[in-house]
């Protein structure tokens, strides 16, 4: 938002001092040239002087992403590692057909869920669940569309989520509203902008998952569906998602090479608040055969580097390990993955671009000399 500049008006200043007695004009003069004397010894005593580091700096930001399949064993790895996170999002709530909010696990899960709750709670963890356009186990478009495009059902689809986070005692919420069209842009900060006012009137914060792009138009309709101004104006954390530059569809590669990450930021800086931008750092990988890859946590990958003797290689310029193997049925497989030393470079790519700070996707299993790597990198304080 461009703000026009204001012309002052001059005002006249009145002669007083042709009025006054001879001599009171000479101690005014004299008095006027020691004030001016003193103001030019305090400039440059103010000059050598160093500017006062701030009182206070914002706490970095390091979130534990757990999806529902590895809430026990995501859990237990961040009240192990507790000193390093200060926040938690379980991927745990999905839409309905008619905008309902549903859960993505089965109902014979919830005690499970609920006793890892309470053990993130009782460790003193902040908890932000992530609320995905999925519906009935798939990314659903319609649902969120039809949300959006209408206002009753946008103005439950907010009540709802309020109601959700007051009921639940939940710090707030994160939106991860995925694969949107680009006619669905102004509905969508729309719908972000009500939302935040709403949570904000009730004292709970509001978190929001964008693709990552360097431009605002991106790569397809789902990123021009997301401004990036717009959102971070009005969000209390927007968390990039700084992975899957390669995916399961696409040819093999890294996940997140550490270029296309810096590039990401520095875009996003321009858009957003600095202190408000959280990046997605993945701690899995893929394993591609046959034009498809399916995904793997780091453990799996050093599993399979181990059962068939394959050398891992780590790409210096992308910062990412990976290797080749060949399977029992005479196919070529290509792994590439997140270890400690790719995810350090993502960290301090996160140092260097002064961000608040990181989220963390714990498909599983990652790998444990990541956790030094974090504290060393982006210490929580």
């Amino acid at each position: 938002m461009v703000k026009k500049a204001r012309t002052a008006e001059r005002e006249a200043v009145p002669r007083r001092a042709a009025r006054w007695p001879r001599k009171r004009r000479h101690l005014l003069g004299s008095a006027y040239l020691l004030l001016l004397l003193g103001c030019a010894l305090l400039l440059v005593a103010l000059s050598l002087t160093p500017a006062p580091a701030p009182t206070s700096q914002r706490q970095t930001l390091v979130v534990g992403a757990l999806p529902f399949w590895n809430i026990g064993g995501g859990t237990e790895t961040l009240v192990t590692h507790r000193e390093s996170v200060n926040g938690v999002s379980p991927w745990m709530y999905g839409i309905g057909p008619n905008g309902g909010i549903t859960t993505q696990y089965s109902p014979e899960d919830s005690d499970k869920v609920d006793r890892n709750l309470s053990r993130l709670r009782d460790a003193g963890l902040p908890v932000m669940p992530t609320l995905a356009n999925i519906t009935e186990g798939r990314w659903a478009y319609e649902p969120v569309a039809r949300m959006l495009h209408d206002p009753e059902l946008m103005r439950r689809h907010v009540a709802g989520i309020v109601s959700l986070v007051q009921r639940e005692g939940y710090n707030g919420i994160d939106i991860d509203y995925e694969d949107l069209r680009a006619r669905d842009r102004d509905a969508f900060t729309g719908f972000i902008t009500l939302l935040a006012e709403r949570l904000h009137a009730v004292d709970k914060k509001l978190s929001v998952a964008l693709f990552a792009k360097t431009t605002d138009a991106g790569y397809d309709e789902r990123n021009v569906a997301q401004d990036y101004a717009a959102i971070g104006r009005v969000a209390d954390q927007v968390r990039l998602m700084g992975y899957d530059y390669h995916w399961s569809t696409s040819e093999p590669g890294a996940v997140a090479p550490v270029g296309w990450v810096r590039d990401v930021l520095d875009y996003a800086k321009t858009r957003i608040p600095p202190d408000k931008i959280v990046l997605g750092v993945p701690l899995y990988g893929y394993d591609w055969v046959d034009g498809h890859g399916e995904s793997v946590t780091w453990l799996e990958a050093f599993r399979l580097a181990t059962e068939h003797g394959a050398k891992v290689r780590y790409d210096r310029d992308r910062q990412a390990p990976w290797f080749r193997y060949t399977d029992e049925k005479g196919r070529e497989h290509e792994v590439w993955f997140e270890n400690a030393a790719s995810s350090r470079a993502k960290f301090e790519a996160v140092r260097a671009a002064g961000i608040r700070g990181v989220y963390l996707w714990m498909y599983g299993h990652e790998d444990v000399g990541m956790w030094p790597a974090l504290r060393d990198t982006l210490p929580v304080g």
